[in-house]
């Protein structure tokens, strides 16, 4: 069992370094990558050097970074603020729609940027304030934004998504685009869920309807930010060439399959970024020296990602080279429980170590675990890896340690202690129950 106890000092190593020290991330994942190395005894360098050769040429260690720089670019242009203001005015004349706009521009926002503290930054910037205008009280507001973070790990296809499917035991298992639709669709039941949530604090709290002074016309936003929308096209052309009768016929037609002939995790950040740069061409540099110091500004960003995927997938790779997989399959067999049993033990193992850790980290540290678990509790591959996915989400609504809590409660002006029982209560054990939900099939993907 010498690959679970190296797993078992990965995950300690990692929560030491970044929970404990409060190092960051990136450095964690280099150090658990380290100790899992150090399992391989005299044949350490050999396995270390062939785990990172192998997470060098990782596909999706491109698509993240690719995606971080879409959401830099996004964030430098007024695209975001158009398409929240289009929300508004569809919304914020209902009873609680500041509520609603930022639980869908949550949504809206995650399934492009992905990651939680930015999604809670991004979108509780602007509407944390309108909701307590609205008499919204700042604890409350505060806790509908940070719930919404982890839809940016519910959508494709952010990071987390990437080092799950990245490592060697998952992708023995099923693909990446194997779950784009599965992930997306169990997306919608996050999303759909946030929804009913904020129905209940509405009701509950007494929210009001938007102030009139911050509403404006349907009209009057579509013809200022219509153009916004083209960010979506981005995703649902590459999409339609792939998937579907649209997807099956075109294939047909060339004569491949065209899942196979256009990679998504390569085209969709590609053409999400150049719908950006069209969109805030306007706002962004226009000289060669501008844009050298706006890279000169994402490179802390791309380093702490790059880092991180590539640790975490190299790691992966030195578990599998010690025989983790095989290990795995023989301590489980001696687990007799039933698809839904199996699910809640695996949440609830996911969520426990997602409370210290950051989705990506905690997909890093037991990622491959769990989606082993639910297969061999005889749940499908693609389903378990999206019911994964969604128990880690819970990392932006766990207290005491989920970064957008303080981030919202910051913009809010709160004692993040105050937000930790209906994060918990609204949010955390909710989602935990719906992945459990996802991987026995009671909510189809």
């Amino acid at each position: 069992m010498t690959a679970v106890w190296a797993l078992g000092c990965y995950i300690a190593a990692i929560i030491v370094w970044n929970a404990v020290l409060k190092r960051n991330i990136g450095e964690a994942l280099i150090v658990g990558f380290v100790v899992t190395g150090l399992f391989a005894g005299g044949d350490i360098g050999h396995v270390m050097w062939r785990g990172f050769a192998e997470a060098m040429q990782e596909e999706v260690t491109f698509a993240a970074l690719a995606f971080v720089f879409m959401s830099y670019l996004l964030a430098r242009t007024p695209v975001l603020d158009q398409l929240l203001g289009i929300l508004n005015s569809l919304l914020g004349r209902l009873r609680g729609g500041p509520v609603y706009t930022s639980t869908v521009a949550a949504g809206v926002f995650g399934a492009i940027a992905h990651v939680g503290a930015a999604v809670t930054a991004a979108v509780g910037s602007v509407t944390i304030p309108w909701m307590k205008r609205s008499k919204v009280s700042g604890e409350l507001a505060a806790t509908v934004a940070a719930g919404g973070a982890g839809m940016g790990v519910t959508f494709p296809f952010s990071s987390t998504m990437f080092i799950l499917m990245g490592t060697a035991g998952v992708a023995s298992l099923a693909t990446t685009d194997d779950i784009v639709l599965p992930l997306f669709l169990g997306g919608l039941w996050c999303l759909g869920y946030r929804l009913v949530a904020a129905f209940v604090m509405v009701r509950r709290h007494k929210v009001q309807p938007m102030d009139r002074a911050d509403l404006l016309p349907l009209r009057t936003s579509l013809r200022a930010g219509w153009t916004s929308l083209f960010l979506f096209v981005g995703i649902v052309v590459p999409l339609l060439l792939t998937r579907g009768p649209s997807g099956g016929a075109l294939g047909e037609w060339v004569g491949t399959k065209m899942s196979d002939a256009i990679s998504l995790i390569t085209w969709i950040p590609v053409l999400l970024i150049a719908t950006v740069l069209i969109l805030g061409r306007h706002h962004l540099p226009r000289t060669g020296r501008e844009w050298w110091r706006v890279l000169g500004g994402a490179a802390p960003q791309f380093g702490v990602i790059g880092v991180t995927i590539v640790a975490a997938f190299s790691a992966s790779n030195v578990l599998g080279e010690l025989g983790l997989p095989r290990q795995l399959t023989d301590l489980l067999a001696g687990v007799d429980a039933p698809p839904w049993a199996m699910a809640l033990i695996v949440g609830v193992l996911v969520v426990g170590v997602a409370i210290p850790l950051t989705a990506s980290a905690t997909m890093a540290a037991i990622g491959p675990v769990a989606v082993s678990s639910l297969v061999g509790a005889g749940v499908p591959p693609a389903t378990a890896c999206v019911a994964v996915l969604i128990f880690a989400s819970t990392e932006g609504a766990s207290p005491p340690s989920g970064a957008p809590i303080y981030v919202a409660s910051g913009i809010a002006g709160v004692d993040p202690a105050r937000t930790f029982l209906p994060l918990a209560t609204y949010y955390c054990v909710p989602i935990l129950l719906i992945g459990a939900g996802v991987a026995t099939g009671v909510l189809p993907v």
